[in-house]
């Protein structure tokens, strides 16, 4: 997925290419009861090796470049991508019959580093309670693509063994189609602040489907 932000980026009129891109390895768990509803989804981010140095050096963590970080710089790292703003739903959307499922926000932040890379992962409750996991969906992505989230890492269901995991990919080639067309009808002067363009974030995401029969 890497060469298609890369493609789109260079494509894009030169005031979208001055916004930083960030590659992020996904994985989810999704945490279901006994009874086989869904309490949580637990989400795993592995950040680029080149975001993950810029975020050591602004908080000048490993100062010594090993990728190894002490018990205190690794409670310090904790949570820095927890700091969410209101609204935002943490790139993640989930959907139980079609509805939109709302997630709390992050509990239980965690960071460690992994081969040069910041790891990081936070569990999210299903608010309102929990919702039956017999038809489930989810996404993760941000809708400008400035981030590209790849589910490149485990996605499991914990607590039942009888729940079923499919993996919907995106129509790539398709979207990207789309993308070039419209990005054709722009002139280097479009003015990005100014004028709607499409979210194409979801169009590329990896849709996750989770069927757990009823107990």
């Amino acid at each position: 997925m890497r060469w298609l932000v890369t493609l789109v980026t260079c494509c894009l009129p030169i005031p979208a290419m001055t916004h930083p891109h960030v590659f992020i390895d996904t994985g989810l768990e999704f945490v279901v009861d006994a009874s086989g509803q869904l309490t949580h989804v637990r989400v795993t981010w592995a950040y680029d090796e080149f975001y993950s140095l810029l975020v050591l050096e602004d908080m000048k963590l490993d100062q010594d470049g090993d990728g190894i970080l002490s018990k205190s710089e690794q409670d310090h790292l904790s949570g820095f991508d927890a700091q969410w703003d209101q609204g935002y739903n943490g790139d993640l959307v989930v959907w139980s019959e079609s509805e939109v499922l709302p997630l709390s926000g992050p509990l239980e932040p965690k960071a460690l580093m992994e081969d040069g890379r910041i790891v990081t992962s936070h569990l999210r409750s299903v608010e309102g309670g929990p919702v039956p996991a017999t038809a489930l969906s989810a996404k993760a992505f941000d809708e400008t693509y400035y981030t590209a989230y790849d589910l490149t890492r485990p996605v499991t269901v914990s607590g039942s063994k009888t729940c079923q995991i499919d993996r919907v990919e995106p129509d790539v080639d398709g979207q990207l189609a789309q993308m070039q067309a419209f990005l054709l009808t722009l002139d280097a002067n479009y003015d990005l602040e100014e004028n709607d363009i499409p979210m194409v974030g979801e169009n590329f995401a990896t849709e996750i489907r989770i069927s757990c029969p009823n107990t």
